[in-house]
């Protein structure tokens, strides 16, 4: 069976790349944002939606004209999977899968995509990728990629830029190898003790970052909304915030034991009602999920 699976590393451009990627980001967004307001104003007019390729059309006479010529300084691939998410948006919202499509805003969801795997290079050996008008990136080199790589993702968190690698590659199908059965019961006072009465400690990576964040929060809320000292307490607490998440999810791709893959696991939980919802289900998955005790 082929497996998708992606690797996400932390990028180190320098400063002159990091411009273009802000500028690469920037020019996606306005992409987007103007191909939104034209479909609203065709739906006002009671004129049919364009399609994606009638959008690339109109994209082409956006880069070499008059009015926004500063878009032909970024790749074409990505801004063309700006509308590719746009018309996935429409198709969502027609097929009641989520809400209409709304304009994305400076600083929020900063990230392009380069769909083409002829158009980049991935050089692990010395821990490095080529892309369109950035050039060679160094990225820091966490764990073995493999496979063949499909596209690249750059997105900009907390003042850290990621490149996002989906390869794919060909697997057995996993077969269970289970040779016993483990309860899990998730409480309030512990946070998960096994059917045979050993409790699981729970990370909380917050409680170690949980003065330091109030100190900043207290410190940001005294600056002026939208001045210069205020974006930089800001990206204070975007740290903080990244650096008590950060355990939670690395530890996702840890080793797990041995016995983790020969024991089936089974998570119970009840309510007041005595039903667990849907979504409390797939928290409760989440969270045993990041402690290794789910099976390959």
């Amino acid at each position: 069976m082929q497996r998708l699976q992606a690797y996400k590393y932390e990028i180190r451009p320098n400063g002159e790349q990091e411009r273009r990627m802000r500028r690469c980001a920037g020019s996606c967004r306005f992409v987007f944002n103007k191909a939104l307001a034209l479909q609203k104003k065709r739906y006002e007019r009671g004129e049919p939606k364009l399609s994606y390729a009638g959008l690339c059309k109109l994209l082409t006479q956006w880069r070499n004209g008059t009015e926004t010529p500063w878009l032909a300084d970024a790749p074409t691939h990505p801004l063309q999977q700006a509308l590719k998410d746009l018309e996935r948006a429409y198709q969502n919202f027609f097929a009641r899968r989520a809400h209409f499509p709304r304009f994305k805003r400076k600083g929020q969801g900063e990230r392009f995509r380069y769909p083409d795997a002829q158009q980049f290079k991935v050089d692990q050996g010395n821990s490095r990728l080529f892309l369109p008008k950035l050039g060679w990136l160094r990225y820091r080199n966490s764990r073995a990629m493999l496979g063949v790589v499909k596209n690249i993702t750059l997105s900009r968190s907390c003042g850290r830029w990621y490149a996002s690698i989906q390869t794919e590659r060909a697997v057995e199908r996993p077969i269970c190898r289970a040779t016993r059965d483990v309860g899990i019961d998730l409480g309030i006072t512990r946070f998960a003790t096994l059917s045979d009465g050993s409790p699981v400690a729970p990370l909380n990576s917050f409680r170690k970052h949980e003065a330091r964040l109030r100190r900043y929060q207290r410190a940001m809320s005294r600056k002026v909304k939208f001045s210069h000292n205020w974006h930089k307490a800001k990206r204070r607490v975007q740290v903080i915030h990244a650096q008590s998440a950060m355990p939670g999810a690395t530890s996702c791709t840890r080793p797990r034991p041995r016995s983790a893959k020969t024991t089936r696991w089974c998570v119970s939980r009840t309510s007041r009602s005595g039903t667990c919802p849907s979504r409390a289900r797939a928290a409760l998955r989440h969270r045993v999920g990041m402690y290794g005790l789910n099976p390959d």
